[in-house]
C-alpha cells in the first residue's frame, strides 16, 4: 500500500500543541532576537527544547508585566516523525529555524508547525505530500509499532492518500503488487499498518511474506476497513459457476475464503474445501457466507425435482446430503415407507448388494432387517444352512468372495461363531478364508486381536 502517509506530522503536530501551553511568538517578536535564546534544544545536545519555567518571570514579575503562569511540557509529544533538530542542525548547517517553521518573507516570528513541502524539498521529493514514494516514508516516519506514543484515536485519523481511493485498489491485486514491489513489503505499508489491519480480510496472511513482514499491533485495527465481494461475485450466474472458477491456478478464493465458508453450502461434500485454509489463529476471520437456495428452487421446485435430482444426482450432492432427502420422504422409519419406488421389496435384495443406496441412513441391518426376515422365515438355521440363500444353489462355493465385498450384509443374519464352523484353524473344517496376496505380517501389525480368533495365541506369521 503506497502510503507515503507522513501527512501524519501535521495531524500529531497539531495533537502535540493542544498538549502544551499556548505562547503567542508575534507579540513577543521585539523581544527575542533569535529562536535558540529559548529552544537551545534545537542546536544543542543534551539542552531542553523549550525554556524553564523562571525564564518567564524575568519580565512578567507583576511589575514590568502581569505574571503569568508558565510549566514547560514534559510529555513526549504524540507523533509518529523521525526528526532530532540536533542531527539536522549538524548536518544542515545552513538550515535555520525559520526555514521550517516560518513562511518565506513572513514577518519575523510568525511562527508555524512544521511546514512539510519544505521537509519533501530538502529531501529532493518533488510530488504532492501524499504521493510521495514508498522509499520516503522511512526517511522521515517510523513504522507504526515503534511509534508507542501514538494512541488508537491518533492512528484512527490517519489521512489516506489518493493512490488509495483508485477503483480497484482495494480488490484484486492492486494493493497487493504495491506492499510486495520493495522486499520484504513496502516501508510506507509499515508507517501506517500492522498485521492486524491486514488480519481484517486476509485469511491467508500466514503464507503471504508482505504481511508477515509487518509487525503485530492491534492499533492498527484502527483504521477501518471492510471486506467485500468482488465484482466478479455480482454475476446472476456465479452462485452456478464458481465451482470451476474456485478450482482455477490463479483463483484468489483462498484469500477470503476459509474451509468454512465452503461448508455452509458444501457440508455433505467436504472434500471441496480440502485446497482453503482451515479457519484458526493469525488467520482473519473472512467471508461469511449465508446458505440460499439457487435460482431454479423456485416454489413449484419441490413439486418435479426428483426427475432433476435422477438426471444429476452428484448436482445435487453438492449441497444435500442423504438425511436431506429423509426427512421428507421418510421423517419416521416405523412408518410407511415412500422413498422407494412401487416394487422395491421384490428387489432390495439386489440393490442392497450393489450398494445403490445406503440402507444403513434410514435401517438398522442388525434390527429392522433381521426382523424381516425371520417373520418371512428367512434366516440362518446353520452355518450355511437352508434359508436365505436357497435362490443361488451354488451359493456356497462363492460366498468368500461375497463376504469380502460386503461383509455387514451378512452380519444382518451371522454371527462370528457360525464363520468359524468351517474357518478356524483350532477346530472345524479348517478352510482358509484368506485370499491370494494376504500378508500376514502386516495384519498381525495392525490388528493382532483379529487373528486370535481362528488361531488363538499361536499367530503364524506366514
Amino acid at each position: 500500500m503506497r502510503a507515503a502517509w507522513v501527512a501524519a506530522v501535521i495531524l500529531l503536530a497539531r495533537v502535540a500543541s493542544a498538549q502544551t501551553p499556548q505562547f503567542d511568538h508575534v507579540r513577543h517578536a521585539k523581544v527575542f532576537p533569535t529562536c535558540l535564546g529559548c529552544h537551545a534544544g534545537a542546536a544543542q545536545a543534551g539542552a531542553a527544547l523549550y525554556p524553564d519555567a523562571g525564564a518567564c518571570t524575568s519580565c512578567h514579575d507583576g511589575t514590568i508585566q502581569k505574571r503569568v503562569r508558565y510549566v514547560p511540557p514534559t510529555d513526549s509529544l504524540r507523533t509518529n516523525l523521525r526528526f532530532s533538530h540536533v542531527a539536522h542542525a549538524f548536518k544542515v548547517p545552513a538550515a535555520t529555524c525559520v526555514s521550517c517553521h516560518q513562511e518565506v518573507n513572513a514577518p519575523w516570528m510568525s511562527v508555524q508547525l512544521p511546514i512539510v513541502r519544505r521537509c519533501l524539498d530538502c529531501h529532493g521529493i518533488q510530488t504532492a505530500h501524499l504521493d510521495a514514494p514508498d522509499t520516503a516514508c522511512a526517511t522521515c516516519h517510523y513504522a507504526l509499532p515503534a511509534a508507542v506514543r501514538l494512541s488508537r484515536a491518533d492512528v484512527a485519523k490517519f489521512p489516506a492518500p489518493a493512490s488509495h481511493q483508485v477503483a480497484g485498489f482495494a480488490s484484486g491485486t492492486g494493493h497487493g503488487v504495491q506492499a510486495g514491489r520493495l522486499a520484504p513489503v513496502a516501508p510506507s505499508c509499515a508507517t501506517c499498518h500492522s498485521q492486524n489491519f491486514c488480519l481484517t480480510c486476509h485469511v491467508d496472511a500466514p503464507e503471504q511474506p508482505a504481511i508477515q513482514a509487518l509487525a503485530p499491533d492491534p492499533r492498527g485495527t484502527a483504521i477501518t476497513v471492510s471486506l467485500k465481494a468482488p465484482t466478479s461475485h455480482e454475476a446472476e450466474d456465479f452462485l452456478r459457476t464458481h465451482g470451476p472458477a474456485s478450482r482455477l491456478p490463479a483463483a484468489t478464493c483462498a484469500t477470503c475464503h476459509t474451509r468454512q465458508s465452503c461448508l455452509t453450502c458444501h457440508s455433505a461434500t467436504p472434500a471441496v474445501a480440502a485446497a482453503l485454509h482451515p479457519a484458526g489463529p493469525a488467520r482473519g476471520l473472512g467471508a461469511l457466507v449465508t446458505r440460499h437456495a439457487p435460482s431454479w428452487h423456485t416454489t413449484a421446485f419441490i413439486t418435479h425435482h426428483a426427475p432433476s435430482a435422477e438426471a444429476a444426482a452428484k448436482t445435487c450432492a453438492s449441497c444435500h446430503s442423504r438425511s436431506d432427502c429423509v426427512q421428507c420422504h421418510r421423517p419416521d422409519a416405523a412408518s410407511a415407507g415412500v422413498y422407494h419406488p412401487a416394487g422395491f421389496l421384490s428387489r432390495h435384495p439386489a440393490a442392497a448388494y450393489a450398494r445403490e443406496t445406503s440402507c444403513n441412513t434410514c435401517h438398522n441391518p442388525g434390527q429392522f432387517c433381521v426382523t424381516c426376515h425371520k417373520s418371512a422365515g428367512l434366516v440362518a438355521t446353520a452355518a450355511l444352512g437352508k434359508g436365505y440363500h436357497d435362490a443361488s444353489r451354488f451359493f456356497i462355493s462363492g460366498h468368500g468372495v461375497v463376504a469380502r465385498q460386503s461383509l455387514e450384509t451378512c452380519t444382518s443374519c451371522h454371527v462370528e461363531r457360525d464363520c468359524l464352523t468351517c474357518h478356524s484353524a483350532l477346530g472345524g473344517r479348517r478352510f482358509n478364508p484368506h485370499g491370494p496376496g494376504f500378508d500376514a505380517a502386516r495384519m498381525i501389525k495392525k490388528n493382532p486381536e483379529v487373528c486370535t480368533a481362528c488361531h488363538g495365541t499361536a499367530i503364524p506369521t506366514q
